[in-house]
């Protein structure tokens, strides 16, 4: 955010007993505007030396003046119109800030405010390189609801990989005995009940064939790979480099690190579009150089004209937009062409196990509970439930102002994760495989894809029963971030669960004898 100057002269340990920051004589509407933010427990915060501190613009209190008029108690929206900082220091480093907010007077028209403030400074033995652990809250971030959460995931996941090995181990292998007829493997399930014709191996002919919208899915999938790079090196990055201790680290780092893994983006895309022999290699690489910056560069632009129309500080300077666009324009559209290139020249070897039919056949009815929506809801229910604990805490930490720094979970809990994700996709495939729909490449990445659909509703009911916020620039602030989290968070799910999915159809195809 777009920080303003409060008008305070502090200068390094000088103190100051009293001094006029300005007055205002408040008319109606500065008396209307004052009451309503007192009356609705407004309050702002400040930096020094890149310190928050957080205060109070005023509080409720009784009228003693007219309390002596009348027996009833009379509630007034009092201001606080002092200011005294403490400041801590060791040698020539500022360590702690303290903030006290005094002498409350009345908000009414015609009362003449005075701003005052005063300053004491004292010193020290605490390092520079500890000065931020105070504002770290150990016992909401290292509550055992955390660690237990933690462990559940980590059940979870133990769950899953048993079920995609017991698919893999077992079923598979009773499928690939029906399907060559080896005698020996028969015995390990009824062969009435079982059809030759039915089952994955009947769509051998068709479950390589090129998807619709190949352009905008090898995009989705490469971006999604791309996105899980940078959250990896992300984490690791903030686990080393303490990043809570700088306005914006966080975010800096992130857009530095989309810069530079474009390159990844654009070979993993550039490969599985040259496999499916897509053509349009301009539109290609269009595609994945823009696709997810328009939508964020125009998510965020709309977002900062909702906030210079109401005057906001949330809005983002000029010179920082042109600034990000430069990075991307720059940086990260020159390694997405070079990734391109390396993808298709590379990784573009498309020696399918299969050989694609010249008509595509017949998808079969299937069953409710097999169709593509219930598939694609279905599907990202256990992702959801292994990160919405943390989800909490990481929603707390930005919309309620703590700093989070327990990186070591968020490694834990993205690496769960990625491989529920993984393992909720192939089981998904499998399924819909076996209904003979060799539509797999979207359902996949769809299934993948619809845990950022309940990460978005908990977001609504966070909205609803964890914050405080109101009013239609907080109400589209909110959920315009919102959004924009889950759709990348959709683009990494889905491109991490498709990935999974095309290494397992490839390997059980592997398998069998085509016709």
């Amino acid at each position: 955010n777009q920080l303003a100057s409060s008008g305070y002269t502090i200068e390094f340990k000088k103190n100051i007993d009293h001094a006029l920051a300005c007055e205002q004589t408040a008319d109606e509407f500065a008396a209307q505007a004052f009451s309503y933010a007192v009356q609705n427990h407004y309050w702002y915060q400040a930096y020094i030396d890149d310190l928050p501190i957080w205060g109070m613009v005023g509080d409720m209190g009784e009228d003693e003046d007219k309390m002596h008029h009348s027996a009833e108690k009379h509630q007034g929206s009092f201001m606080f119109t002092h200011k005294r900082f403490n400041i801590a220091f060791n040698g020539d480093r500022i360590i702690e800030v303290n903030l006290t907010s005094e002498n409350p007077v009345e908000v009414k028209k015609g009362v003449k405010l005075q701003f005052t403030y005063s300053v004491e400074w004292k010193p020290t033995k605490t390092e520079y390189e500890k000065r931020f652990e105070r504002y770290l809250d150990y016992s909401f971030f290292e509550h055992q609801i955390h660690t237990f959460s933690i462990f559940n995931s980590f059940m979870m996941v133990l769950f899953l990989v048993s079920l995609v090995a017991l698919i893999l181990v077992r079923t598979l292998r009773n499928d690939y005995a029906r399907f060559t007829h080896e005698d020996d493997d028969l015995e390990d399930f009824e062969r009435g009940d079982i059809s030759d014709e039915m089952g994955w191996k009947q769509v051998q002919g068709d479950v390589f064939r090129a998807p619709s919208s190949l352009t905008l899915l090898s995009t989705l999938f490469g971006s999604g790979v791309q996105l899980a790079c940078i959250a990896l090196l992300a984490i690791f990055y903030a686990m080393y480099a303490s990043i809570y201790t700088g306005r914006g680290a966080a975010l800096t780092g992130v857009i530095v690190l989309y810069a530079l893994t474009s390159v990844i983006g654009g070979f993993v895309s550039a490969g599985y579009y040259a496999r499916h022999k897509g053509s349009n290699w301009i539109r290609a690489m269009i595609f994945q150089a823009c696709l997810i910056p328009f939508v964020v560069f125009g998510s965020t632009f709309a977002l900062n004209f909702v906030a210079i129309a109401y005057a906001s500080l949330a809005a983002i300077p000029f010179g920082s937009m042109v600034a990000v666009v430069s990075i991307w324009l720059f940086v990260a559209c020159p390694l997405t062409l070079v990734g391109t290139i390396l993808g298709k020249n590379l990784n573009a070897n498309a020696k399918w196990a299969c050989r694609i039919n010249a008509i595509p056949r017949q998808i079969p009815e299937k069953k409710w509970f097999l169709r593509t929506p219930v598939i694609v809801l279905v599907g990202g229910i256990l992702p959801f439930g292994s990160i919405f604990i943390e989800m909490y805490f990481i929603f707390t930490s930005f919309w309620n102002y703590k700093f989070y720094y327990v990186y070591g979970f968020m490694l834990l809990v993205f690496l769960i994760l990625v491989i529920v994700t993984v393992c909720v996709t192939i089981v998904t495939t499998y399924f819909v495989l076996n209904s003979e729909d060799y539509r797999w490449p979207w359902i996949s990445f769809s299934s993948a894809a619809s845990t950022a659909l309940y990460v978005f509703f908990y977001s609504v009911y966070y909205f609803v029963e964890k914050t405080k916020m109101y009013g239609l620039f907080q109400t589209i602030y909110y959920f315009g971030y919102m959004g924009m989290l889950c759709a990348a968070l959709a683009v990494l799910c889905g491109g991490v669960g498709f990935a999974g999915a095309n290494l397992f159809v490839q390997r059980i195809y592997r398998g069998i004898k085509s016709d």
